[in-house]
């Protein structure tokens, strides 16, 4: 796997001229206790968190991971996203598809250098596909945690929606490393079962060229409660703690790019599809 220079880069940090052009400011994004979106927000958050068990994840990854359930581009999978709204989104109430290139086109600008980095912008969500084949959003959409360890307080709505999660009353899984050992990688956790994951097994069992930098943003980029909060970083071994400023640095771009003004994606694609064709070339089994 092809691996960027992890030397300093002074790109790494906030500009605020990522914000939207709609005049939203960086703390109206992520609002989980009010707006007209709320109730959906909460609702798919409540099942996430009430089914989303030790167990249940080990299923998905045993359905999921196969690979063997579709075979198309990736630009017609970004175009299925046409037909998904995220149901967990308190920010947008648009189809799935305009966020990718809103993304792209923000990392585009700021990275011109790195367009594996622009890549991933584009295909990030594209796992959500799994709702267009029959699984809930809330297996699907959402912010992801480590299962099989201690719930911590950062996960979006911690105190309201776990109370009817069975793992959360099992003694032996409500340790801080439950399963896991101390600073075992993320690598070897498993996570809520989303988006993230199952992308990351696409790209691999594909054996698509981006690089391990990019891999980490695509599996990780929704698990707020590490990137964000700064929690479960005791399971976390040194390769994590070095790519962690990468995944870093793309929620800026997948939070902060968020806009009504969508873009003109098919003045986009031919552009974006070369991308494609570097990194990710031909039909894909999904």
């Amino acid at each position: 796997m092809r691996v960027v220079n992890l030397g300093p880069d002074p790109s790494l940090a906030f500009r605020p001229e990522l914000l939207p052009s709609d005049g939203k400011e960086k703390s109206d994004f992520r609002n989980f206790v009010s707006g007209e979106l709320y109730e959906r927000v909460f609702n798919t958050y409540r099942l996430m968190h009430t089914h989303q068990t030790l167990d249940f994840v080990r299923q998905k990854h045993a359905e999921w991971s196969g690979c063997t359930h579709a075979r198309m581009t990736m630009m017609e999978s970004i175009q299925c996203l046409d037909q998904l709204i995220d149901e967990s989104d308190p920010d947008v109430n648009f189809a799935n598809s305009f966020h990718a290139f809103q993304t792209a086109e923000g990392i585009r600008k700021e990275h011109p250098d790195k367009d594996w980095f622009q890549l991933v912008g584009l295909i990030h969500d594209i796992g959500k596909v799994m709702a267009l084949w029959g699984e809930p959003q809330w297996a699907v959409v959402g912010d992801t945690y480590p299962v099989g360890c201690h719930f911590q307080n950062s996960i979006v709505f911690r105190d309201l929606t776990f109370v009817e999660n069975p793992d959360n009353k099992n003694e032996t899984l409500n340790t801080e490393c439950g399963i896991y050992e101390p600073h075992c990688g993320l690598d070897n956790v498993l996570m809520s079962w989303g988006h993230d994951e199952y992308l990351y097994q696409v790209m691999k069992f594909n054996k698509c060229l981006i690089p391990e930098e990019g891999l980490y943003m695509i599996r990780f980029h929704s698990f707020y409660p590490w990137h964000t909060h700064g929690h479960y970083t005791h399971l976390c071994n040194d390769k994590d703690l070095q790519m962690l400023p990468w995944v870093k640095e793309f929620n800026k771009f997948d939070l902060y790019t968020k806009s009504t003004e969508l873009p003109d994606v098919e003045e986009l694609k031919p552009y974006y599809q070369s991308l494609i064709d570097k990194f990710c070339p031909g039909v894909l089994l999904w």
